[in-house]
């Protein structure tokens, strides 16, 4: 079944409230959605965000890159042979991660949608359900310490912490979480790259001294410190997980020859791929290193496809897909219940941004 046409439509959301990591602030998402048509009329959805501090990719850019270079790269081509449309689009052009995954999950959309299956079933579907963790965004320990206990009301016992930009605040604010909610909750820590390797020792060494109930301590320094990521892996006992380091199955190959994390972290909008992401889950699991599936700051949509990839997938075994929650967006209310992401046995994604 060929696909006879290609669209964008660019979507800004709200958020509740402002997010903030160590290297930027939102107060909301530009999205840009693309629509894919079959000849015989299926539409698939994809969408994919700007985060210039991230992936590097704008709005306009992701927008120009599609329409001048991906489009034409999968017209007419035949949605049945959909890795080959994804190496197409793989190598089309260097970077522009974020306007490939926009494409990649509208393809798996259409393709899904034209078996008649659910989208976690092309990759082999084991469940429909997931447990999503809540991000406490980074903030003064007073502010940190209410979000945190507002979402624990809601039922979130997983929370990750955002932290990053002053590793002696950063204790205060795992301090003064712990303090005031104790051994009852897992806490995921989320430096963002703003430590140095050697501030990183010392702040986990503290956290270790203090038992506080921490899973993992999530990309403590650059991206591009493999060697200062495997330096900090070797002298704590926290598990160490790679984030921004892990753009492609090469770099998770990268991180399991240095054995220079515990974990990695996959978003969409880092490999390009709903297939490359599979690929580094894949690459992870023959080296014994379990994975998460997260998000950016972004549109439901694609957080929703990250969710069936994850449902679908032995090797990914925590997910952090909370994004939508922060959105003013009610429609994907049926599928982010709090604590709970439930995906629904329908074609496809079994959601439309836009009106049909």
């Amino acid at each position: 079944m060929k696909i006879v046409d290609a669209q964008i439509q660019t979507e800004r959301t709200s958020l509740k409230r402002p997010f903030k990591t160590a290297v930027r602030t939102a107060f909301d998402i530009q999205s840009l959605i693309v629509k894919i048509t079959l000849e015989n009329g299926i539409t698939g959805y994809g969408s994919g965000v700007a985060t210039e501090k991230v992936t590097g990719d704008s709005l306009s850019g992701m927008k120009n890159i599609l329409e001048q270079l991906l489009f034409p790269s999968i017209l007419g081509k035949e949605i049945e042979n959909i890795a080959e449309n994804e190496m197409i689009i793989q190598t089309s052009c260097i970077g522009n991660t974020s306007a490939k995954a926009a494409l990649s999950i509208a393809l798996y959309d259409a393709y899904a949608k034209l078996l008649k299956v659910p989208l976690f079933q092309i990759f082999g579907g084991r469940t429909n359900s997931l447990i999503n963790d809540m991000t406490i965004s980074l903030n003064e320990p007073d502010e940190m310490v209410h979000d945190a206990i507002k979402a624990v009301e809601q039922g979130f016992s997983i929370l990750k912490i955002k932290v990053g930009n002053d590793p002696q605040k950063d204790l205060e604010r795992i301090q003064a979480i712990y303090d005031h909610l104790g051994d009852n909750i897992v806490l995921r820590i989320d430096a963002n790259q703003g430590w140095s390797a050697k501030e990183a020792i010392k702040i986990i060494g503290e956290f270790e001294s203090r038992n506080f109930p921490i899973e993992f301590i999530e990309q403590p320094v650059p991206q591009w410190d493999f060697d200062g990521l495997k330096f900090v892996r070797e002298r704590v006992n926290i598990p160490i997980m790679a984030d921004e380091s892990v753009y492609s199955a090469k770099d998770a190959i990268k991180i399991v020859n240095k054995k220079a994390a515990d974990l990695i972290n996959i978003k969409l909008m880092k490999t390009g791929s709903l297939l490359e992401a599979c690929k580094i889950a894949s690459i992870a699991e023959t080296a014994g290193i379990p994975c998460m599936i997260g998000c950016m700051m972004e549109s439901s949509l694609s957080v929703l496809a990250a969710a069936h990839l994850a449902v679908a997938h032995p090797n990914i075994k925590k997910v952090d897909l909370d994004s939508p929650l922060w959105l003013n967006d009610h429609k994907v209310d049926r599928y982010f219940r709090n604590s709970q992401i439930h995906l629904e046995e329908i074609p496809g994604i079994g959601f439309h941004p836009v009106s049909q």
